[in-house]
């Protein structure tokens, strides 16, 4: 049996940096109790040159670090819990700081509870000016912006020592849940969103309710000034809403009104149609409808539990670059119809 207390995972895309300095502010700040902490990073993209300096840290500073290029998905958290050593389990984003002492909090905090709880633990998401504002507590159920969830501020989550209060859903940067009571998302889930709200309605569904915990305060990294690696996919976030609300026996309706607003020209009905036709193969072959969202082109062995992958440095390492191209006379391309103008980009590049 293990004499772990707290897992603490993330999953990461190609970000080392946001990866090394969360998890060592979560080491410095907690080196009296580091041993009861089970600190874990998934990968989704190992091969990177930003994967393999993760890698080469989690070795140094005694991370368990599990590859997953497999199955491209903010799903993957899922293997937080399926690879935890405690029986609580937190994930956060790989760009989270934590207000002092919060992790002992937790600590003592999940202590107390039953050992059958089924909720789901979240915190207040302090903003950058760390000022007297009312921190994010928690989201509302609306949609905005190709997004299910807005957020919503409730009083009662300035003062740290106040008491727990429920609340509808919130930003899946930071949550916890007993291990043996997570309901995981789903496995037919692909790309990036689609998850807040729906884990919500998992959670309820098996007798358990969301909570913001005051004392559990956290500020997240936003900016990407060197833009996001991972690509954004509107079609695959449509198809992650229809599948979970599917699921959880939600109107996908709601799914298609609000993305004919946002995206007249994407075939919102022909991406549910093939959600349910999906969920119907997925109850008679399980494995054959996942193979079907992540082909299984890459066979990687079973990475076991308490295994830490070795950093073995390529013989050639790409030196990536980044540079910003102004065009002078607007670039103009027609799509759909459409005319896209371009005044400037970004790219980023490398010489093999």
């Amino acid at each position: 049996m293990s004499d772990k207390v707290l897992t603490i995972g993330a999953a990461t895309f190609d970000d080392f940096e946001g990866v090394f300095f969360t998890f060592q502010a979560i080491r410095l700040a907690n080196l009296e109790r580091l041993e009861s902490l089970d600190l874990v990073v998934i990968d989704n993209n190992p091969t990177s040159a930003e994967g393999m300096a993760t890698a080469d840290f989690c070795d140094k500073a005694n991370i368990r670090y599990f590859p997953e290029p497999t199955k491209r998905t903010t799903a993957i958290r899922d293997r937080i819990f399926r690879e935890a050593l405690a029986p609580w389990a937190m994930s956060i984003d790989p760009h989270v700081l934590f207000e002092p002492n919060t992790i002992s909090k937790l600590i003592y905090y999940v202590g107390l509870r039953n050992k059958h709880c089924k909720d789901i633990l979240h915190g207040p998401m302090l903003y950058d000016y760390l000022g007297d504002e009312t921190p994010a507590t928690h989201m509302e159920p609306v949609w905005r912006d190709n997004m299910f969830g807005t957020w919503g501020h409730d009083e009662r989550g300035k003062d740290p020592a106040a008491e727990q209060f429920e609340i509808p859903m919130h930003g899946l940067g930071l949550f916890a849940c007993r291990v043996d009571a997570w309901p995981g998302f789903s496995p037919l889930f692909r790309g990036f969103g689609g998850e807040e709200g729906y884990i919500h309605e998992k959670i309820r569904a098996q007798g358990g309710k969301a909570y913001c915990l005051p004392f559990l305060r956290w500020v997240h990294r936003f900016q990407r000034p060197r833009g996001i690696n991972y690509p954004l996919n509107i079609a695959e976030r449509v198809h992650n809403y229809c599948v979970g609300w599917l699921e959880t026996g939600q109107d996908p309706q709601e799914v298609l009104d609000h993305f004919a607003t946002t995206h007249p020209g994407l075939d919102a009905k022909g991406i549910l149609e093939k959600a349910q036709a999906l969920a119907t193969f997925y109850e008679n072959d399980p494995d054959a409808a996942i193979d079907q969202i992540h082909p299984p082109e890459i066979k990687l062995a079973e990475t076991q539990a308490a295994e830490i992958i070795p950093f073995k440095k390529p013989d050639r390492m790409e030196t990536w670059h980044d540079t910003d191209i102004n065009f002078g006379n607007i670039l103009e391309l027609e799509i759909l119809g459409r005319k896209l103008r371009i005044s400037k980009a970004s790219i980023s590049w490398a010489i093999r």
